[in-house]
């Protein structure tokens, strides 16, 4: 059973910078589409960036220039590196990993809905302040 943990969420204000990660278990021993998620309050979780296992990474247009997603396959985590947050960023990180594609993310990025992805982390929260 693949585990996903969370750490790096708090409160900061409007331009400030956080720095998720995401500990995967069985992180070497299987290929993985990676991605981090967010659901705000009231809204539908959406996907924010994906990673695959050569290193290929897409994001969301909002997001753009703006987080930076990761991965250092040595420590088996994930990172999103967030910069210049929003407001608008406020909500509850997720990340994500599914291995249906052998390492490789499909489809466009903005469409994923949570069944697409087999194993989910806890959560960590973000709250962006103005």
């Amino acid at each position: 059973q693949v585990q996903l943990v969370e750490s790096g969420g708090g409160s900061v204000q409007t331009g400030g910078s956080l720095k998720l990660s995401c500990v995967v278990s069985s992180f070497n021993s299987k290929k993985y589409c990676l991605a981090w998620f967010r659901q705000a309050p009231g809204k539908e979780r959406q996907a924010v960036a994906s990673i695959d296992v050569d290193g290929g990474a897409t994001d969301r247009d909002s997001v753009k220039g703006r987080f930076t997603i990761m991965k250092d396959n040595a420590k088996s985590t994930l990172y999103l590196q967030m910069d210049a947050l929003k407001p608008e960023d406020t909500g509850t990180y997720y990340c994500a990993a599914d291995d249906g594609g052998i390492g490789y993310c499909f489809g466009a990025l903005d469409l994923w809905e949570d069944s697409d992805f087999a194993h989910w982390g806890q959560g960590t929260q973000v709250t962006v302040s103005s």
